[in-house]
């Protein structure tokens, strides 16, 4: 009778295969991203940049890559140079006209609006926003959210519910960007020592990369 493969060897084989996948697979993905990008990019501006190019060569199959390639850089550092243009002043009116123009469409502007506010409220002029993790008893007495505090200024809230309401933001999990806007008086708001990246991690984890606890501390506040 022909000698069987040990079910442990075929474990092995099978551990070893999947290591080797999970390895292989961000540079697979990687690699698959960035050709797509250059196959969207480059490949439709490859005529606009290279006109002057004879079509023999430009139209070469071996040479085709290349070109998508060069188009692809192209259009990036067009991008870039919008990004510099746009902090100076001439490029600011220039955005300043265009979104004039793009907010009397209609229906367009409100979603501009929105959309523009939604950029500049995660971008990184305003992360300093989320920098600070806090509990709060939400949706119900009992039951505790992580959630981030936004403000503690004093505004219209404060003035007629009379008293030092805090604004704290509650993410949704496993998706951060949506999620619950709560006006809590400061005594029902718990200040965390952890760090924001870590409530974030927390949070998009559903609860599975929990932040270290250091024993010696929690039983210095258990006293």
């Amino acid at each position: 009778m022909p000698e069987t493969v040990p079910a442990s060897r075929l474990v092995s084989v099978r551990n070893a295969f999947i290591s080797g996948a999970l390895l292989i697979a961000p540079l697979f993905v990687t690699i698959l991203v960035f050709g797509k990008i250059i196959d969207l990019v480059g490949g439709p501006f490859r005529d606009l940049f290279f006109f002057y190019v004879p079509d023999t060569l430009r139209d070469r199959p071996s040479l085709s890559l290349v070109w998508d390639i060069l188009s692809t850089l192209i259009v990036m550092l067009a991008i870039l140079a919008l990004g510099y243009l746009s902090r100076w002043v001439l490029g600011k009116y220039f955005f300043s006209v265009g979104e004039r123009l793009i907010l009397r469409v209609p229906g367009m502007g409100g979603i501009y609006t929105i959309v523009k506010q939604v950029v500049s409220t995660f971008s990184v002029q305003n992360r300093s926003m989320f920098n600070k993790a806090v509990l709060v008893e939400y949706p119900r007495k009992g039951c505790w959210s992580v959630g981030f505090l936004t403000n503690t200024l004093q505004g219209e809230a404060q003035v007629k519910t009379g008293e030092e309401v805090w604004t704290v933001f509650i993410p949704t999990t496993p998706n951060p960007t949506s999620g619950f806007l709560l006006l809590l008086p400061r005594r029902e708001v718990v200040e965390l020592e952890m760090s924001a990246g870590e409530a974030m991690k927390l949070i998009i984890s559903g609860g599975a990369i929990s932040p270290p606890w250091p024993a010696a501390r929690a039983e210095e506040l258990a006293k």
